[in-house]
């Protein structure tokens, strides 16, 4: 491993990214021109004084799953993330695994849509970027560990989230998110994150019955009702679109011209980001002292 050449291209990646370019809000006593490190390590679930110790040369080996993980927030192109698995001395995961990189033209859009939530999922259920007003209207997504930012974990084993539904409903979605996960497992058999989250989701009764029942319930466009803390129930056109070549899914809440749930999203575009911003002291994202100082496999 070059560790002087890793953070040399560590620090290059931080020094390039805006805070708005990953959905962080900048402030008005913002001194640094690129992302903090405590930013960088916040959105990648690692510890702050991990990214220190890699970016000063002196951080331990690091595993395929972290420099993925720094990669990611980083928007590393495909070339500058081959340049630093290689210079870390790891190989990078085989074709066959499921990417959770999302090429930076995908980032371009969700920045494209600043009046609309917008997440990218992976194929398996990951949520691996939103934009600003996605974290307004779902809660901030950089304050869950990275291994719960997926929509199957946060379903059969996490607290109720914002998204209200009916019985009927949470039927039909709960069934939908297993099928994906079967769907998954066909085309990634050996996939080491997929094989993990699935033993951990076997722990669940609900999520044992769907998987041994099987049926196919694929993903279809349909609305979903948003219990705002602020602003109450907002209910929300949901349109999926998936990108086939890195098998990922777009997923973008609209809502229509002059209606209620529009003159909401308006007003969750003042109020909800204000509050984003609000929440996080200079330099700091809420709670990032707490969150990142356990071990990085407690991520």
């Amino acid at each position: 491993m070059n560790r002087d050449e890793v953070a040399r291209v560590l620090g290059r990646a931080r020094g390039q990214l805006r805070p708005e370019d990953v959905g962080i809000p900048a402030g008005d006593r913002r001194r640094v021109l690129g992302l903090r490190r405590e930013e960088v390590a916040t959105l990648a679930g690692v510890s702050v004084d991990y990214v220190v110790r890699l970016e000063q040369g002196r951080g331990p080996h690091p595993s395929a799953q972290v420099l993925g993980s720094l990669a990611r927030p980083l928007r590393m192109s495909d070339d500058e993330r081959r340049e630093l698995f290689d210079l870390a001395a790891v190989a990078q995961p085989r074709d066959g695994e499921i990417t959770l990189l999302v090429r930076s033209s995908i980032h371009r859009l969700l920045e494209r849509l600043e009046d609309n939530p917008a997440v990218v999922l992976s194929a398996k259920g990951d949520i691996l970027v939103w934009n600003a007003m996605a974290a307004a209207l779902m809660g901030d997504f950089s304050l869950q560990p990275v291994r719960r930012r997926n929509l199957a974990w946060q379903r059969f084993l996490g607290a109720p989230g914002r998204v209200s539904a009916g019985e009927e409903e949470h039927r039909v979605t709960a069934a939908q998110t297993v099928a994906n996960l079967r769907t998954a497992l066909g085309r990634y058999p050996t996939d080491p994150g997929l094989l993990a989250l699935l033993r951990e989701l076997r722990t669940s009764d609900d999520f044992r019955r769907l998987w041994a029942e099987g049926s196919p319930t694929p993903w279809r466009n349909n609305t979903k009702t948003i219990d705002h803390p602020q602003l109450g129930p907002i209910t929300l056109d949901c349109d999926a679109m998936h990108l086939p070549d890195a098998d990922q899914t777009v997923v973008v809440y609209s809502a229509e011209a002059r209606s209620h749930a529009a003159e909401m999203l308006a007003l969750l575009k003042v109020i909800g980001i204000q509050e984003l911003s609000a929440s996080r002291t200079p330099g700091v994202l809420p709670d990032s002292r707490s969150s990142q100082s356990g071990a990085i496999s407690d991520r």
